[in-house]
């Protein structure tokens, strides 16, 4: 989906997610050292303003302008200081060239685009990928839908394109207790969390 699509969907009502950060990512990071990270499609915010809660220095990616604006109100709420990046992962110019950490939670990460080498390539040496979508997507349902029109990527694709000098260190399903916001429906998460070993 392009940015003015993305502006759309947000537009359609107040908040689309429940301004809560995602449980795995909550679970997977409280066990790194904070350093500087990457949010892959920041949304509205949650996540990034979660991890520089706890002292990561993030930068936020987005292509929603409108998604952004409610970010950094949210931001601004929490008193923490997040970088958003308005754009598209492989087009959009980041700050930094990689992160200890970069992230991507019910992203739509598309087969036919390198995603998983972009997603690699910002990843320092021994830094961290966590990458968590629904467990009940059908990349083929997706594929087809109008507004994708392409196959998605899952966590377990990512895992099995993952380049020599990586280490797989959690792939697994988990469950989700969400009750309100885009999604709510999804009882079950796939979670990666992979590491550049050098």
């Amino acid at each position: 989906m392009h940015d003015h699509d993305w502006d759309e969907t947000y537009s359609e009502s107040e908040a689309m997610w429940s301004g809560n950060p995602n449980a795995a990512l909550v679970a997977e990071a409280s066990k790194l050292s904070p350093g500087l990270a990457l949010d892959v499609g920041s949304g509205e915010g949650a996540d990034a303003i979660w991890l520089e809660q706890q002292g990561w220095e993030v930068v936020g990616l987005e292509p929603s302008s409108v998604a952004i604006e409610r970010a950094t109100r949210a931001m601004k709420a929490a008193g923490v200081e997040v970088e958003w990046v308005h754009g598209e992962l492989g087009s959009a110019f980041l700050p930094h060239a990689e992160y200890d950490l970069v992230t991507a939670s019910y992203v739509p990460l598309f087969t036919d685009a390198h995603t998983a080498d972009l997603l690699t390539s910002l990843v320092a040496p021994g830094g961290h990928l966590l990458v968590v979508h629904h467990a009940d997507f059908d990349t083929q349902v997706h594929a087809d839908h109008p507004a994708y029109g392409r196959e998605l990527l899952s966590p377990e694709l990512i895992s099995e394109q993952l380049p020599d000098g990586w280490g797989v260190i959690t792939l697994d399903n988990r469950e989700r207790a969400v009750t309100h916001g885009a999604g709510a429906q999804h009882r079950d998460d796939v979670v990666l969390v992979a590491q550049r070993l050098n």
